[in-house]
């Protein structure tokens, strides 16, 4: 794993600065995986209590351009309609860190599947689903006028909401392509030719709203979503879609995450967002995500080359997630005519 090394000391220095009391930092230690940034969890003690809490600090470079203010305004903002951590603290220079952090609440007693197990929900699953597919259609029901993400982020009108995500993800694998992808051009090329139509409204969009990032109690119950670092305001469909991309499905075709059946799924989205789905948005919005996908894998390779890297997930994804998501957009554009 790389960056530089965290110490207690330096956690323990900022949080008696910031909370004005002395504090001691206890089990410091870095929990593995995050493509764009460190995660370390520990214990925080002061004035006789004790706290679990969960650092992000910006990494010396990333997978995926992030920072720190968006994720942190993300968590701030999607709380009271979606479980997520408390949002504690956000320091935009390093301080005592050195880098870029945030510190959030840490959430306890819950399990974080892989996005490629198969049946990892057993008979909660249609339970979960319906928990997990709510949250998501009350984040696209709010209106993020005024949150802090909103604050801290452009809001996009209706109609370009498509191009300025398609911009983006184009642009990482035009940077970061290791060798031709004529399969993903094809992709984007359909896509600029046939834009959809404008979004219903602006909503919080999670940019990564899938199973993997998800927390559950094994029973049923959704505790948790993480991993917000690459939020924005946009069309809601993108997360419904990203949702909904088969390289999600557990190896169980037609299902929604592995919790559901697709249109169950929608269903329980749209009772929750009280928006209907335009089928011909959903499925450009559905292959802008395998897109999406595709750039994802193809950074991830390009760290694992030419990144200095050596972790295995970046040479799976950028090989066989990277090939499963070719033949999911190949199904699509045959799918489209």
């Amino acid at each position: 794993m790389s960056g530089t090394p965290l110490h207690a000391e330096q956690v323990a220095a900022y949080l008696s600065r910031q909370w004005d009391t002395p504090v001691a930092v206890e089990a410091l230690a870095r929990i593995p995986g995050g493509a764009s940034r460190e995660t370390w969890r520990f214990d925080a003690l002061a004035r006789g209590e004790r706290r679990g809490l969960i650092l992000r600090r910006d990494p010396g470079g990333s997978l995926i351009d992030t920072e720190s203010e968006t994720e942190f305004r993300a968590y701030q903002s999607a709380a009271g309609l979606v479980p997520v951590p408390g949002a504690i603290a956000l320091e935009r220079d390093g301080a005592e860190l050195e880098r870029p952090f945030f510190i959030m609440e840490r959430v306890e007693g819950g399990e974080v599947c892989s996005p490629f197990a198969r049946a990892p929900f057993g008979d909660h699953a249609a339970t979960l689903g319906a928990a997990f597919f709510g949250a998501l259609g009350r984040l696209a029901a709010a209106d993020p006028a005024g949150t802090p993400l909103a604050r801290h982020l452009r809001t996009p009108a209706p109609g370009e909401a498509w191009r300025i995500a398609l911009d983006y993800w184009e642009k990482v694998i035009d940077d970061d392509a290791v060798t031709p992808l004529p399969v993903v051009r094809a992709a984007i090329r359909r896509l600029r030719a046939h834009p959809p139509p404008p979004a219903q409204k602006i909503a919080i969009v999670h940019g990564d709203y899938r199973s993997g990032n998800m927390m559950h109690d094994g029973a049923g119950r959704l505790l948790a979503m993480f991993d917000w670092e690459m939020a924005h305001l946009g069309d809601p469909l993108e997360d419904l879609g990203w949702a909904l991309d088969p390289v999600w499905d557990h190896f169980a075709p037609g299902s929604a995450c592995g919790m559901l059946p697709r249109e169950e799924a929608l269903a329980v989205w749209q009772r929750a967002s009280g928006l209907a789905v335009d089928p011909r948005a959903l499925r450009w919005w559905g292959l802008f995500n395998s897109v999406k996908g595709r750039a994802i894998w193809t950074s991830a390779f390009r760290e694992f080359v030419d990144g200095g890297r050596s972790d295995p997930v970046l040479a799976v994804s950028g090989w066989y997630v990277a090939r499963r998501q070719d033949a999911i957009i190949a199904d699509q554009l045959e799918a489209l005519g």
